[in-house]
Parts: structure tokens; C-alpha cells; sequence
């Protein structure tokens, strides 16, 4: 990789870090356990123009930034480590590699099916759900992880159908960005 292009694809990446950033704290609907909003699209972006690696990059950074410039509570390290897995499961699925790259997975065309609804239930269910109800229940143990889990619930229902609508969109708007960040 030339230089340059390395230079560019680090000045996106820390874009796509601020961006995670604003939507996650200031654009979404945040209380204790509770969070909905908009601030997977930037981790989506990021793993779809750079892959598994970069994008788990970018949501850890995305959220110690937060974390540390704007908290909403209490700050958990399993949070940071959570987002990493979330960010490298969208690149794994959205990540079309070019000829000649190295890839873990390679994809010729992107699908609803495998390549959006699996990492969204991947994600939702399973780290957001299950993993990350488990940090919630240790920072707030006022409830059982089966009650957090129940509380949660709702969040997830909303989020798997709005990344399985969006996620769509937001790739075909990234095939257009795709030509300004591989030039």
C-alpha cells in the first residue's frame, strides 16, 4: 500500500471514529442500559470501505473516546472489547476485497442474506444482548442479568430491524465513497 493511500484511509478511519462518536452520545436515545440510535452506521461505513481489522479499530477507539470525553455512566473495559468483536463481525461480512488483497473471508457480491442480517443478529443478540447485558448487570447491579436482559430486550427488537433496512443503504452509499478512499 502506497503511503499515501495509507495516510487517507488513517484520515477516514479517524472520521469515522469522530462520527461514531457524536451519533452514539449526542444523536441517540441513551439511559442506564438503554441506548438506541444511528451510531452502527459509521462502524458499518468503516468495515465495509476497510475490513474486519480496521473497522474493530475504529468502534474500540469510537468507544473509549466516548467513553472518557463524554461518559453516560460508569466506564467498563468489556465495552471497548465488545464493540472491537462487533466492529470485526460487520467487516468479516461486508468487506470486499480486491483482487490480489488478502481477505479472511471474500465476498463477491454483498447480500441481505448472509451478509447483513447475520452480523446484525450476531451482533445484536449475542454481544449486545448477552455480553453486553452482562457488563450492564456488573456496573448496575440493582437487577438480576435476567432482568437487565428483559430491559434490554426492546433496544434489541428495534436495532435488528433498523440495521437490516439500513445497512442496505448505507453500502450502496459507500460504493460511491469506495473511488475517493481506494484511489
Amino acid at each position: 500500500m502506497k503511503r499515501n493511500n495509507y495516510v487517507r484511509e488513517l484520515t477516514y478511519m479517524a472520521f469515522l471514529v469522530a462520527l461514531e462518536v457524536v451519533l452514539n452520545r449526542f444523536c441517540s436515545i441513551n439511559t442506564a442500559g438503554l441506548k438506541i440510535g444511528f451510531a452502527f452506521v459509521p462502524i458499518v461505513v468503516a468495515a465495509s470501505l476497510f475490513g474486519p481489522v480496521p473497522a474493530a479499530v475504529v468502534y474500540a477507539l469510537a468507544d473509549l473516546v466516548g467513553a472518557l470525553l463524554f461518559p453516560i455512566g460508569t466506564y467498563h473495559p468489556g465495552f471497548t472489547v465488545s464493540a472491537a468483536v462487533m466492529g470485526a463481525v460487520w467487516g468479516l461480512f461486508l468487506y470486499k476485497a480486491e483482487d490480489g488483497e488478502r481477505a479472511i473471508v471474500r465476498w463477491k457480491k454483498i447480500s441481505l442474506f448472509p451478509n447483513v442480517i447475520l452480523p446484525s443478529l450476531f451482533n445484536n443478540l449475542v454481544i449486545g444482548l448477552a455480553v453486553n447485558t452482562y457488563w450492564v448487570s456488573m456496573l448496575y447491579g440493582s437487577k438480576s442479568y435476567v432482568g437487565w436482559a428483559l430491559y434490554r430486550l426492546v433496544e434489541y427488537a428495534l436495532l435488528i430491524p433498523l440495521n437490516v433496512l439500513l445497512v442496505p443503504v448505507v453500502l450502496k452509499l459507500t460504493d460511491e465513497l469506495r473511488r475517493f478512499v481506494r484511489k
